[in-house]
């Protein structure tokens, strides 16, 4: 994972972070960071990390191969359901986001005031990466199938009344940040993004590790061999893991590396 995992608070990657994920590359070990972020939200970080071979981009509805520089899969939300997501969403107070296999799309009133949505700390992202629309729902229209939905939203009990109203659509649907909720195509997740590299790669599930944080990587360090969660993990998703790592300013994701490596 990146954001809680590989990347501290200050949204960087430490020193003996770097080091530890070149030994791991050394020791023989594919890496590949599986996250929410879509590939325009990566861009910035990859010249620095060659050792990242892959990218499991937008909750495993993109994988990539960073070194070829193509998609290896792609799998999208189909038109007519990001069609009824934004009819939803239409209902609520929210920032909608759009990834797809290469853009991240938002609309410009919102990207300058993100810390309404509990974002702030993405904002100069934002800005940076993002192309920003006037009208989100036409955007939506005209893209037809999407790779990615994220909705963020003033506070979470708003978060509870939209997550209610979409649970019932035949979408993956996980609770995200503080106040977010992510969109999926159905049976998309982490783990699938995961399954179909390790596929591509030869491996068993028992020759897999995971390291996250977060909600959304729950089924992904459950199909793992081995999970890692991180310290700053909530209780429910460090129970799960065979090892809770340091937090994420403190290297966890190096720990659960050579704990992988020598463990397994």
């Amino acid at each position: 994972d990146m954001d809680g995992t590989l990347l501290t608070s200050e949204k960087t990657v430490l020193p003996e972070t770097l080091e530890d994920l070149r030994f791991a590359r050394d020791a023989g070990v594919s890496l590949a960071c599986c996250t929410g972020r879509g590939l325009a939200e990566l861009r910035s970080y990859l010249p620095r990390l060659p050792m990242l071979r892959y990218a499991i981009c937008n909750s495993g509805s993109v994988v990539y191969d960073c070194r070829e520089g193509r998609p290896l899969l792609s799998q999208d939300i189909p038109a007519a359901l990001c069609r009824e997501i934004l009819a939803v969403a239409a209902r609520f107070p929210c920032m909608p986001q759009f990834l797809t296999e290469t853009e991240s799309i938002v609309a410009r009133r919102d990207v300058t005031h993100m810390a309404d949505f509990h974002m702030g700390v993405y904002q100069s992202m934002y800005l940076e990466v993002t192309r920003q629309v006037d009208d989100m729902i036409a955007e939506g229209v005209r893209l037809g199938d999407i790779s990615k939905i994220n909705l963020y939203f003033p506070d979470q009990a708003t978060r509870l009344q939209a997550h209610a109203a979409l649970k019932s659509l035949p979408i993956s649907l996980v609770l995200t940040e503080q106040t977010g909720l992510e969109m999926t195509a159905q049976s998309v997740t982490k783990a699938s993004g995961l399954q179909h590299l390790a596929k591509l790669l030869g491996l068993s599930p028992a020759e897999t590790a995971a390291v996250g944080d977060g909600e959304n990587d729950r089924e992904m360090l459950m199909w793992a061999g081995f999970s890692a969660a991180m310290g700053n993990a909530r209780p429910e998703i460090q129970v799960l893991c065979d090892f809770v790592a340091p937090d994420n300013d403190h290297n966890g994701v190096g720990a659960a590396l050579r704990r992988a490596i020598f463990v397994t």
